[in-house]
């Protein structure tokens, strides 16, 4: 069984053979996102010797290139630590791989993940905006790594959401301070991930590059739920700024920069500024002249060409669609519902007017948009209100289907901000066609008005169009505009 869930109710209405076809698309997408296969590739035991290494998932140019071989009669303790979306199902892995010879270890995972292991410890926090869970979490890897020694070994697992997972504020500045600060820059503001991840970092005793400091003197193999990059650019790029085990290129300068580009300087808490202006050298994030003096091997364990968007796109033209990217681009830095009726509209001309695209096509949109809430309290995510932009802008056009999904089974924070609405799921997106807008207005639902006020979950519920998907490594959207051949 795939990940999706509520496969039945979403094929149930509007045009039931467009969204079969979609959700298997959007489910190819969503099963390539577990990490736990790719693990199994990367590290292997053959009696006492363990091998750690492959071309698919090596960073080309590492200068440490090639397999490491580890006999583990020489290792005193094996841990995983680390905190991410979905990262349980990379120490999953190697709890498989290792059995009894894993000693432990500790993970941070966001509210409402299972817990599918034995031998690792989890804390759950909350995710966009970090609370005591997240915490205490750093707490608990830190104590952990207190007595670590040269003959231990240490697998870290990070996935997208760690940013916020990892938090242990430095001194001086309070969980409330930081909270109130994400809340700002990210909600009220609308300001990217990419730009708050360097504030965060220069806040934090653990982001940054900081947790590998506390890893030492202890042998470290990272696990990077990335995609494949070059050892340059992991040492060296902008951005790599989110894989708090690596060096980071950014200064308190740009975590002051960001802060004023997005309008929330005079709003953030004085402590945050205070503490951001006085800059201090020894609360810098990792350089790569430090980390290279470590004893470690990072790993991008979620190759290009074994990621979401081939696999999706790999399913469709076997289902007979030719496959189109619209965009591919993590800095584009848009707001979903725009680009939802951008998109749409393509699709609608498409449909009529066989250009730009010929049906039947497929076209592909890999990202993570952006929703600026403002003061509205809803539930919802970028992915749902992409497709409910769509939905309003669909109208007749009977051969054309729109999703979206976040590939870590959760779009947006949920229930973290808003009661009252208990019983809806957490979706991880959403599916639209013809129906939605006339369904909709059939049941006295304003879509309209629910996209205005960033609350679009219960009506989707309410529709049948929300995505349940169970939870896996985040690595970033995956939107997909079917547009099918006319019958008539």
């Amino acid at each position: 069984m795939g990940r999706i869930q509520n496969v039945d109710i979403l094929t149930s209405h509007g045009h039931s053979a467009g969204r079969k076809a979609l959700v298997e698309i959007l489910g190819a997408g969503l099963d390539a996102c577990d990490p736990g296969n790719n693990v199994r590739r990367l590290v292997r035991l053959d009696g006492d010797i363990l091998t750690i290494g492959s071309p698919d998932f090596e960073p080309a140019g590492d200068p440490r290139s090639g397999e490491e071989v580890i006999d583990l009669r020489q290792v005193g303790r094996i841990f995983v630590v680390g905190a991410g979306k979905g990262v349980q199902y990379t120490a999953k892995a190697l709890e498989d791989i290792l059995g009894e010879r894993l000693t432990g270890g500790h993970l941070i995972e966001k509210h409402g993940s299972p817990n599918i292991l034995s031998r690792v410890e989890i804390t759950l926090g909350a995710h966009p905006v970090p609370d005591e869970g997240c915490v205490e979490g750093c707490r608990r890897i830190l104590e952990l790594c207190a007595d670590l020694r040269e003959d231990d070994l240490v697998f870290t697992a990070l996935g997208n959401g760690v940013s916020a997972l990892l938090t242990l504020p430095v001194e001086g500045v309070s969980l409330e301070d930081v909270q109130r600060l994400v809340y700002l820059f990210q909600i009220e503001k609308g300001g990217p991930t990419i730009d708050l991840i360097p504030i965060r970092n220069h806040l934090d005793q653990m982001k940054g590059g900081k947790i590998s400091r506390h890893l030492r003197p202890a042998r470290c193999v990272h696990l990077l739920g990335q995609l494949s990059r070059t050892y340059r650019d992991l040492m060296y790029h902008d951005l790599n700024r989110w894989l708090h085990v690596l060096p980071d290129t950014q200064t308190y300068a740009d975590a002051v920069r960001n802060l004023k580009k997005w309008d929330a300087w005079d709003d953030a808490p004085q402590s945050v500024k205070d503490f951001l202006l006085a800059a201090d050298p020894a609360q810098e994030t990792l350089r790569h002249e430090e980390y290279e003096a470590m004893n470690a091997r990072a790993f991008c364990i979620m190759p290009e060409h074994l990621g979401m968007l081939p696999a999706a796109r790999a399913k469709a033209e076997a289902l007979g669609f030719r496959t189109h990217l619209l965009y591919n681009n993590y800095d584009m830095l848009a707001e979903a519902a725009q680009v939802g009726k951008v998109v749409s509209n393509l699709a609608k001309h498409s449909e009529l007017d066989g250009e730009p695209f010929q049906p039947p096509c497929a076209l592909f949109g890999r990202n993570e948009l952006l929703v600026t809430v403002g003061d509205a309290k809803g539930m919802g995510g970028r992915n749902q209100e992409y497709v409910v932009a769509a939905a309003l802008q669909l109208g007749e056009t009977r051969q054309v289907v729109m999703g979206s999904v976040d590939s870590d089974g959760t779009d947006g924070p949920g229930h973290q901000f808003i009661d009252g609405y208990a019983d809806v799921p957490v979706f991880t997106g959403g599916i639209v066609d013809y129906s939605t807008s006339q369904r909709a207005a059939e049941m006295g639902i304003d879509l309209f008005d629910e996209l205005k006020r960033h609350n679009v979950s219960p009506a989707l519920y309410a529709l049948g169009d929300g995505i349940v998907a169970t939870p896996n490594l985040s690595f970033a959207d995956l939107s997909v505009t079917l547009i099918l051949a006319r019958t008539v």
